[in-house]
């Protein structure tokens, strides 16, 4: 957080080239360099602070008309959790939630959404969808840091 350290590249945000031509990407160790790219991209769309983790739930369809319907339950104010029971087709069957996840766990698609997307609560879930090699994923975040 703070500017006097150097060993934080979250500290150079603004000036990401240099962190990531010294780390080149995925290989800084504790995700530093990636976490440069991200949070400048944040700032300039969404304006949220940069996070090295979030709590994520998904809900995933292989058929895009599933993952249509998903969504039109969930605008029509349906938990997400309950609808990610009933029709997410993972094997993670406790309301679509993954967890706690560190960036570059995630398929780059759907961390890409997913680290972009504010907090919000199941009930009333800020949500986007994203297709991967798994098939159409739903996507809303509890929490970041």
């Amino acid at each position: 957080m703070g500017k006097s350290k150097d060993t934080k590249p979250a500290a150079g945000a603004k000036g990401g080239k240099t962190d990531k031509t010294d780390k080149g990407g995925k290989k800084g160790g504790k995700g530093g360099a990636g976490k440069v790219d991200t949070e400048s991209s944040d700032s300039k769309s969404t304006k949220l602070k940069g996070a090295q983790s979030i709590n994520v739930r998904h809900i995933l369809c292989e058929k895009f008309a599933k993952s249509e319907e998903a969504m039109t339950r969930l605008k029509n104010g349906e938990k997400f959790d309950v609808v990610a029971r009933e029709m997410s087709e993972d094997k993670a069957k406790a309301g679509g939630s993954l967890g706690w996840q560190a960036k570059g766990n995630l398929d780059p698609a759907f961390e890409k959404v997913a680290f972009e997307l504010p907090p919000s609560p199941v009930d009333s879930p800020t949500v986007e969808r994203v297709k991967t090699g798994f098939g159409y994923h739903i996507i809303m975040v509890e929490g970041r840091k």
